[in-house]
């Protein structure tokens, strides 16, 4: 380890010298094992890393996230998988999985379009079948508290050798205050070290009262999504993991529309017409991730049109319909949902309701929290009210 770290470029290629280094004159934190992390790298891992750390710490499972343009894709805790989850991220051909690997499995496949050349973190030391899982996807690296001698064997050999792996001290703990410089000002603020629990769900301030532990659970992932996702920002949660993220929207509204499509997307990958479709044998991993989002699509005829579908499919698909769609979807339910500052109107009750959302977490605070309930109380939703914004830049 070293106080310093030189760097290739910054966000840019014109952006030179670049480095990051601890001010105090203390080493760094991380060890890169291999691979020559950039800019960006770093910024996805070190956001990464939090999310992780704080998700095992208030669930008690192993984590992982995706991230990509410093928000997560993903991010998910290790519930074991159905069978259709395995399907559909493509991991069922592995056999059986460690905890780390399902966390990695949900966090990677719960929007796969998005976390194509993603950066990964793991709260827990990588092992070999999640080593494996990494080896066959587009990605740019990892950050994780520690790696088994197999899986770093593994991770040596991707991208030619130069795959970015790093080592984090799981035990390092940043000073209180953090700086940053914007157009050659100094921005100073207490790090944002609030602790998302259990207790943030007792004020549920909705008819509906009842929010079952696994559902807190599920709150918490997403509210702990959130204070590492770049503002505005919602994030739609099922079964321990994130299924939609609206990420960087000005308007809440449409981070509600944006995340709750992704989840949307997410639970038509489970239909019987999504199970179905017979790929090519030699088709590449982001091109059959492509043509799935493409037919769950209104723009379906870009893969099923002739001349095209033969080159993905083995054999033509029926169209997936938009009835057939709309009853597909109806099916999905017990959903939550966190937003990092309150909703302003209840068109975000409106669009959560048609993605299955039965259990809000939000601070509260708007003057039309009144407006807010009452949609709530029209479909029956729990809503609990934080008083903690979750604004992240």
């Amino acid at each position: 380890m070293s106080s310093e770290m030189q760097l290739k470029y910054g966000c840019n290629p014109n952006q030179k010298p670049s480095r990051i280094y601890m001010e105090d004159g203390s080493e760094l934190p991380i060890t890169v094992l291999n691979g020559k992390p950039g800019y960006i790298n770093l910024l996805d891992a070190f956001n990464g890393w939090q999310l992780v750390k704080e998700l095992k710490e208030a669930t008690g499972l192993p984590a992982a996230t995706s991230f990509k343009h410093v928000s997560p894709a993903g991010a998910a805790v290790g519930k074991p998988l159905s069978e259709t989850e395995a399907k559909i991220y493509f991991v069922d051909d592995l056999g059986e999985l460690s905890p780390i690997a399902c966390a990695y499995a949900r966090a990677r496949g719960a929007d796969r379009m998005s976390s194509y050349g993603d950066f990964t973190a793991l709260s827990d030391t990588c092992d070999e079948i999640t080593a494996k899982m990494l080896a066959r996807e587009v990605s740019d690296g990892i950050i994780a508290p520690d790696y088994t001698p197999e899986a770093l064997e593994i991770l040596k050999t991707k991208r030619k050798g130069t795959y970015n792996v790093i080592k984090i001290d799981a035990s390092y703990k940043p000073a209180p205050i953090e700086t940053k410089q914007v157009y050659g000002v100094s921005f100073e603020q207490g790090r944002n070290e609030f602790e998302i629990n259990h207790a943030l769900l007792d004020n549920v301030v909705t008819d509906a009262k009842d929010i079952p532990e696994d559902k807190k659970i599920d709150l918490i992932i997403s509210l702990i999504t959130l204070k590492y996702t770049q503002s505005n920002s919602v994030c739609y949660v099922k079964d321990g993991q994130a299924i939609g993220i609206g990420a960087g929207q000005q308007s809440r509204i449409h981070c509600t529309r944006l995340a709750g499509s992704k989840a949307d997307n997410w639970w038509l990958r489970q239909s019987p017409q999504v199970l179905g479709l017979q790929f090519v044998d030699d088709i590449r991993r982001p091109d059959r991730d492509n043509a799935i989002d493409v037919y769950i699509s209104d723009e379906y005829e870009d893969v099923l049109a002739e001349g095209t579908w033969q080159n993905i499919f083995k054999v033509k698909p029926e169209v997936f319909t938009r009835e057939e769609k709309k009853a597909w979807l109806a099916k999905n339910d017990n959903v939550a949902l966190g937003s990092d500052a309150f909703f302003p109107f209840g068109d975000n009750i409106e669009r959560a309701h048609k993605s299955g959302v039965k259990y809000i977490a939000e601070p509260g605070g708007s003057i039309r929290d009144d407006h807010v309930i009452m949609t709530c109380n029209k479909y029956g939703i729990a809503m609990a009210f934080t008083g903690m914004r979750l604004f992240h830049h």
